[in-house]
């Protein structure tokens, strides 16, 4: 069921808030403001330790040495946490792996955080997301 309400802004905080919806191409400013709301709940979810979903993207130089050895160790120590990896050969030297986690946020932050302060690694990122629970 859906409920109404107003809420009040500045005129200029409006004029840019309706230029990310026009950027983003939402259809109107409920929707936008749905998807803000969802993404708060995530984040508190991700702040309170609860169990989390979220997909890490790492992009790394295969001929650093012991580099992959070193990214299978940490994913190894974290198992509990990795639902599926996929590996995909970007060009002669590059790598990308894309992990989707689950787990208490910590245990997934300290996956994120090992992996993105490997030597040879060109780019990591956390997309975060939730279990869902709480998402109406």
């Amino acid at each position: 069921m859906l409920k109404r309400f107003s809420i009040s802004l500045e005129e200029d905080l409006l004029a840019d808030f309706d230029q990310v919806i026009l950027d983003k191409n939402y259809k109107n400013r409920s929707e936008a403001i749905r998807d803000l709301i969802r993404n708060s709940f995530v984040e508190n979810e991700w702040a309170d330790d609860k169990d989390v979903m979220g997909v890490i993207t790492l992009v790394f130089d295969h001929h650093q040495p012991n580099l992959q050895e070193k990214i299978t160790e940490l994913q190894h120590g974290l198992f509990h946490q990795i639902v599926s990896t996929t590996h995909v050969h970007m060009d002669h030297h590059n790598c990308m792996e894309v992990i989707i986690v689950k787990g208490k946020a910590c245990d997934v932050g300290r996956l994120f955080d090992g992996l993105n302060s490997l030597r040879g690694v060109r780019n990591c990122r956390l997309a975060m997301s939730s279990t869902g629970e709480h998402l109406h």
